[in-house]
Formats: C-alpha cells, structure tokens, sequence
C-alpha cells in the first residue's frame, strides 16, 4: 500500500471516528432529555390521579 493511501485510510478513520464521537454526544443528550421528560409525565400522571381521587364535588354555577 503507498504511503499517499495509508494517509488517506488515517485521515478517513480520523473524521469518522470524530463523527461518531459528536454523534453519541448528541444521542447520550437525547436519552438524558427523554428521561427527564419521562419523569415530568410520570409525576404529571401521579397528580392528576391524585387531583381525581381526591376530588371535592364542586357546585356549578346555573349557567353551565
């Protein structure tokens, strides 16, 4: 193999591995995103279970 292809393979492999490093960075923020948002339901959920067993009949004004 020259010596001009060898550079090339390296130069390749060099941005393709600084790809994928910036790609997990953006996938690791993602998942960190998505679980945070999954616990903002979770406990979205959990309230408004709450808000509902433990709700006090209300009187509505005549008109509605």
């Amino acid at each position: 193999m020259s010596e001009t292809r060898l550079d090339e393979i390296e130069t390749r492999l060099a941005h393709h591995e600084k790809t994928i490093g910036e790609l997990n960075a953006v996938v690791l923020g993602q998942w960190r995103r998505i679980e945070a948002l999954e616990r903002q339901v979770s406990r979205m959920n959990e309230e408004m279970q709450n808000m509902d067993s433990g709700a006090v009949p209300v009187d509505r004004p005549p008109h509605y």
